[in-house]
């Protein structure tokens, strides 16, 4: 069987040599476990995986042979399908785990411990392991075992009442301020920092990442805008949230919609000056919140003598932070965007973001397209040193898919 000596060094570790060594980009000799989950989990092992990393997804036996429900945020992996309820499941995941730098993971606090493979288990294994966890509420706290979805997060957090109409209800933006931006983003850089810090001293340690937590940090400039009197605690009446109108949406002839950003003078003097409006007394005013509501009836009439994409040309190139309200396929389409490869065509057909940021020495690899759950099974086993004999009795006890 595998060797699990913790002071193994991870270089000595035979490796994929699509996935692994050969893999480009900055975390290329980066391995990650990435026990399954979804949302910002596997969000987070996307963008270790973009950067290089080699990323290996466990599954549960069941799904093997499965197409991958999240075709783009289960790209760049390797996919292992193992029983982790079983203890010889757990404990070949924990082979696994004393030749990786990274385990992530986004279970309800306990529940992997419950199944043997929580941080205290895995770094005896592997002293220089980075664990990642990623919960809705953390690790502790009243509500820490409590169900929730990105919008209880972001509405506990204070985001959700501050995104929408001043006269209308919270907007759920999605589930990027959640999810995304305040999870698997702020996860994906506390692995990077953890795998930095355990290179410099030789210890690694566990990343308790929440979403609650995550969607807080997100809010520093606004906090910080509240505590000074520039931020009123109210939905839609402020300029970053729609309430200024010089920074705002605005309906157009066809019903598409441009977006304005004419926040600094000589942004809001270009503004001005394409609309015919630089003598006009009432926007002369640009700070008086007592003169925005006539400003944004005003401007509300003019967008809506033309459409979408003629502002969008009476606007090119005029300084003035006007652009047109794109949809997703047209974001990728848009020429900037395509000029960039901001969108690249998907495994599935349409389109997917291409990996960001963007490095100029180690730059990054074409991702590679998600695989049938349970591909590669066989494959790490027998990195693992597990023999044809050993992966036919656990896949007979339906330990492995």
């Amino acid at each position: 069987m595998a060797d699990t000596n913790p002071s193994k060094r991870r270089d000595d570790v035979p490796r994929d040599p699509s996935h692994g060594s050969g893999r480009k980009g900055p975390l290329a000799g980066v391995r990650v476990v990435e026990l399954g989950g979804i949302g910002p989990v596997p969000f987070c092992g996307m963008l270790l995986g973009d950067l290089g990393a080699e990323v290996i997804r466990v599954d549960r036996p069941e799904e093997a042979g499965r197409t991958s429900p999240f075709p783009v945020l289960h790209r760049n992996r390797r996919s292992l399908t193992v029983d982790l309820k079983q203890p010889p499941g757990a404990d070949t995941v924990l082979k696994l785990v004393a030749t990786c730098d990274v385990v992530i993971e986004g279970f309800r606090p306990g529940a992997v411990e419950r199944l043997g493979l929580g941080p205290e288990a895995c770094l005896a294994r592997n002293p220089r392991l980075v664990y990642g966890r990623m919960t809705g509420w953390g690790q502790d706290g009243p509500k820490a075992q409590e169900p929730g979805h990105d919008i209880n997060y972001i509405a506990l957090a204070g985001a959700l009442h501050a995104i929408g109409p001043a006269d209308g209800d919270p907007v759920p933006p999605l589930n990027l301020v959640g999810d995304f931006g305040g999870g698997g983003m702020l996860l994906a850089l506390g692995v990077v920092s953890g795998v930095l810090h355990a290179r410099t001293t030789g210890r690694g340690q566990v990343v308790d990442t929440a979403m609650t937590d995550g969607t807080a940090l997100l809010l520093a400039m606004t906090y910080g805008f509240l505590a000074q009197g520039g931020w009123r605690d109210e939905r839609g009446v402020n300029v970053l949230d729609g309430g200024a109108p010089y920074y705002g949406v605005y309906r157009c002839a066809d019903g598409g919609h441009v977006a304005l950003g004419a926040i600094e003078g000589p942004f809001y003097a270009a503004l001005l000056r394409v609309l015919g409006l630089t003598d006009d007394p009432d926007f002369a005013r640009q700070q008086d919140r007592a003169a925005w509501p006539v400003m944004r009836a005003r401007l509300e009439r003019i967008f809506a003598e033309r459409s979408r994409d003629a502002w969008a040309e009476v606007f090119e190139g005029q300084g003035a932070c006007v652009t047109p309200v794109l949809s997703l396929v047209e974001a990728a389409e848009h020429p900037h965007n395509a000029a960039r490869g901001t969108y690249r065509p998907g495994a599935r057909g349409g389109y997917e973001p291409a990996p960001a940021p963007r490095f100029v020495g180690s730059p990054t690899a074409e991702p590679a397209p998600a695989v049938a759950i349970g591909t590669h099974t066989e494959q790490i086993l027998a990195e693992l040193g597990v023999d044809a004999v050993e992966v036919a009795a656990l896949r007979e006890k339906g330990i492995v898919g």
